[in-house]
C-alpha cells in the first residue's frame, strides 16, 4: 500500500513554486504521514509549510466534513493535492469521498484516497465520484492475509492518458507489444500502466478465493448485514454501560449515523486500556488496541453473526461488572 501511495504521488503530486500544498487528517495512519512528509521533501518543499493536516475539533473525536471542505477552499491555488483516508483507521470515521472530491477540483487539485480500511467494508463509487486515485491493502476487509498484493485505482480520464509521467515498469508496458523489447515506454492505458512487477502467485489465488466471494455476496447485501450488525454492538455496549456504575463508561467515538461508519467501532475504555483488551483476548474474542487508549471493535459481516456479538456482550458485561 504504502509502494502505491508513494507511485502515484510521483504521477499526482506535482508540485509547483506556487501550486505545492497537501492536504491530510491528523493522525492519518503513521506509514501515509512518512510517506506523504518525505514526497514533500524530495520535492524540495519544507512538510511544515506544504502540509495541510486537518484535526478534529476541541473535545471532538472526528473531523467536521465543514472543516475539510473550509481548509480546500482556503488553500485554492496554492493547493497541489488531497489525500486522505477512506475511512479513518483510528476512529473509524466515513469521509464523504465524493465532496472532498469535488471541492479538490474547483481549485485544481487533485485527490486520492486511502482506502486501507475502506475496501471490502463500505459502498464506493470511485469513477462516478471523479477520484483521482486511490490504493488499499487486501489483508484487512478483503481477508488475503499479511503480504497481500495491494491494490490500486486510476480514473479512466488519467489513466488513459500514455503522457502522465510515472515511475515505469515492463509489467506496465502495452501488452501487444511487451516481448518485442523495445525502447520508450508505451503504458497499458489503464492502471495497469503503473504496475512494476508480478503478483507473487500464491497469496493471489488467496485473495481471488475472498473476491470471489464478495462477488457472490455482493456489497449491498453485505453492507446491510454490516449496518445491523454494528448497530447490534453499539446497543450492546450502550447496555453494559447502564450497568457501570464507577463512571469508566465505554465510549464509542465512531460517528453514530450508519453513512458516516463501517463495520468498525472505536471504544475508549475508560480507565481500563490495555488490562480490558488483554482480558478479551483470554477470553478468546480477538479485538485490536490502539495507543493511547482505544478498542477497535470490529463485525465482519462476511463471516460475523449476530450470535457472536451477543457472546461478546456477555463476555464483555462478565470482565466489567464482575
Amino acid at each position: 500500500l504504502t509502494v502505491n501511495l508513494h507511485l502515484l504521488m510521483v504521477t499526482f503530486y506535482r508540485p509547483k513554486p506556487t501550486k505545492y500544498k497537501i492536504i491530510c487528517e491528523a493522525k492519518a495512519f503513521p506509514s501515509d504521514q512518512y510517506a506523504i512528509e518525505s514526497q514533500v521533501r524530495t520535492n524540495g518543499f519544507d512538510p511544515k509549510d506544504a502540509i495541510i493536516e486537518i484535526s478534529p475539533r476541541e473535545g471532538e473525536s472526528t473531523i467536521r466534513h465543514s472543516d475539510i471542505i473550509k481548509a480546500i477552499e482556503d488553500a485554492g491555488d496554492s493547493l497541489a493535492l488531497v489525500l486522505f483516508g477512506g475511512v479513518n483507521f483510528f476512529t473509524g470515521q466515513v469521509f464523504d469521498m465524493m465532496e472532498i472530491t469535488e471541492a479538490a477540483h474547483k481549485v485544481n487539485a487533485y485527490a486520492g484516497f486511502d482506502l486501507a480500511h475502506a475496501a471490502g467494508n463500505i459502498q464506493m463509487e470511485l469513477h462516478g465520484w471523479q477520484v483521482d486515485f486511490a490504493c488499499w491493502c487486501s489483508y484487512k476487509y478483503l481477508n488475503s492475509g499479511p503480504g497481500g498484493v495491494a491494490g490500486a485505482f486510476i480514473h479512466e480520464k488519467h489513466a488513459k492518458n500514455p503522457d502522465l509521467p510515472r515511475f515505469a515498469g515492463w509489467w506496465g508496458y502495452d501488452k501487444a507489444k511487451r516481448f518485442k523489447m523495445e525502447k520508450g515506454f508505451e503504458p497499458i492505458l489503464s492502471a495497469e500502466g503503473w504496475q512494476l512487477s508480478n503478483a507473487p502467485i500464491l497469496s493471489m489465488a488467496a485473495h481471488k478465493a475472498s473476491i470471489d466471494m464478495f462477488e457472490e455476496v455482493g456489497m449491498d447485501s453485505l453492507v446491510e448485514k454490516s449496518e445491523r450488525l454494528t448497530s447490534y454492538l453499539g446497543f450492546v455496549i450502550e447496555d453494559i454501560n447502564t450497568l457501570i456504575t464507577d463512571g469508566r463508561n465505554l465510549e464509542v467515538i465512531t460517528p453514530k449515523s450508519l453513512k458516516w461508519r463501517g463495520c468498525q467501532l472505536s471504544v475508549v475504555a475508560h480507565g481500563r486500556g490495555k488490562d480490558l483488551f488483554y482480558s478479551l483476548l483470554d477470553a478468546g474474542v480477538i479485538t485490536d488496541w490502539r495507543e493511547p487508549n482505544v478498542i477497535r471493535m470490529a463485525p465482519v459481516p462476511l463471516y460475523n453473526s449476530f450470535e457472536d456479538i451477543f457472546l461478546f456482550g456477555q463476555i464483555l458485561k462478565k470482565l466489567i461488572i464482575h
